[in-house]
């Protein structure tokens, strides 16, 4: 029995996807249920599952866009698994001869024997040979002139030397200047690739950030010494409590922004057309690296979250990213974004709504940094943190007091994010 597979539909707006990779080759045995191929549509990276055992034909390749819903691969299902014997197999019997020689023959060689006198030189030849090695010297460094080209790091073939037969003299290598190169002296290769789906749609989705929207950002500067005291206290008992969840720094902003959007509910609006819509609900988009690139997995009501249920929420998220298993639903929706770009090193950025929010929130790298904390310079991390919004519905007072909302909540967890009780807010 032939099998078409034919490609799902990995959601209600979504009318085709591109065959990112195949897992397998044209004529390979597959096994029900073995991901045969990963394809990208402009929302996330899926992979497809083998619906049968059998024989795979494939019909797309890598690159090809496919409509939901049309074949891509056959599978002969009545294929027999390559290894298995079929019953009209036989053995071959060890004790017929394969080369037609008897058992007891002795081995004999095929190489055939030289007899051939080894060629001698004549001392006329050898005089020749003698004669025509004295071009070696030329561009050959004096011992003294190549420990100077050696410190110089020069090479010396690209000196011609002055002295006999073009040998390269100590002056030679005194006056040598080093080469700088030229402007095409190196590689000057270029590789051309097709953009996947999903970084054409976030690319697309980028430039309307920047073209539709009146994106300002502000900036504002974070002390991290309150959370690292609770994270250094806590880390290790929250690890061992949650089941190997770590207390991480996400967990502390996701809660601040939250209450931060409940105190300045225009951050958590969106426009469409000519009317604002307000959410009452704060589901929470963490910008995160995979292998196919930036994915914004959404946690869903993180208001109600405490700090375990966010940590593990954004662990479940990150691992399904890394592994190529987020979905559509999981990136759907959200309604203000989180992005770390301090993981990768940076100190400062200006970043891009994720549209159709108003408000996205950037996370930089800590550094430790004087700071003049009651009249006295003290050394403490540090974080710049930035606001990007849409100021055609966030005015710079709700943005402004927004960032510094979740400022005061970060630098006074204890008071505004843990009621006071870390241990009760931890769970521990």
């Amino acid at each position: 029995m032939i099998l078409e597979m034919k490609v799902p539909s990995p959601g209600e707006s979504i009318k085709e996807v591109e065959i990112a990779t195949w897992l397998v080759k044209d004529g390979d045995y597959v096994e029900k249920d073995q991901a045969i191929a990963e394809v990208d549509s402009d929302k996330a990276t899926l992979e497809l599952p083998a619906e049968a055992s059998g024989i795979i034909t494939l019909k797309a390749e890598e690159g090809d866009a496919v409509a939901v819903g049309a074949v891509v691969c056959l599978i002969d299902t009545d294929a027999a698994k390559p290894g298995e014997k079929s019953p009209e197999e036989k053995p071959v019997s060890a004790e017929v001869p394969i080369t037609g020689q008897s058992p007891d023959a002795a081995p004999t060689s095929d190489k055939p024997k030289s007899d051939a006198p080894k060629e001698t030189v004549k001392p006329e030849q050898k005089h020749e040979d003698a004669k025509t090695s004295t071009s070696y010297a030329s561009g050959t460094p004096s011992p003294a002139a190549r420990k100077i080209l050696d410190e110089k790091s020069i090479d010396p073939s690209t000196i011609s030397g002055t002295g006999k037969d073009g040998r390269i003299t100590k002056d030679d290598a005194v006056n040598a200047v080093p080469s700088m190169g030229t402007p095409t002296g190196g590689n000057r290769g270029s590789n051309r690739t097709k953009l996947s789906m999903l970084r054409r749609k976030v690319a697309e989705r980028l430039v309307a950030a920047k073209n539709e929207t009146a994106m300002l950002t502000t900036f504002n500067e974070v002390n991290m010494t309150p959370i690292n005291k609770i994270r250094n206290e806590y880390k290790d008992a929250f690890k061992a409590k949650h089941g190997g969840v770590t207390l991480g720094y996400m967990s502390f902003f996701t809660k601040a922004v939250t209450r931060a959007l409940q105190l300045f509910p225009d951050v958590n609006s969106m426009i469409d057309g000519q009317e604002k819509i307000t959410y009452d609900f704060a589901d929470i988009s963490i910008a995160v690296s995979g292998p196919k690139g930036l994915m914004v997995p959404v946690v869903r009501n993180a208001e109600n979250l405490t700090f375990r249920g966010v940590e593990a929420e954004i662990k479940r998220l990150a691992i399904k990213a890394r592994d190529g298993q987020i979905t559509v639903d999981d990136m759907t929706g959200g309604t203000f974004t989180i992005t770390n770009g301090g993981v990768f090193g940076s100190m400062l950025s200006t970043p891009i709504i994720n549209p159709p929010q108003s408000g996205i929130l950037g996370m930089h790298n800590i550094i430790e940094r004087p700071i003049a904390v009651n009249g006295k310079v003290e050394i403490h991390p540090m974080m710049y943190v930035a606001l990007s919004y849409d100021h055609r519905i966030i005015d710079g007072r709700e943005s402004v007091g927004f960032l510094v909302a979740v400022k005061e909540a970060l630098e006074n967890p204890l008071e505004l994010l843990m009621n006071g009780d870390a241990k009760k807010a931890l769970e521990l």
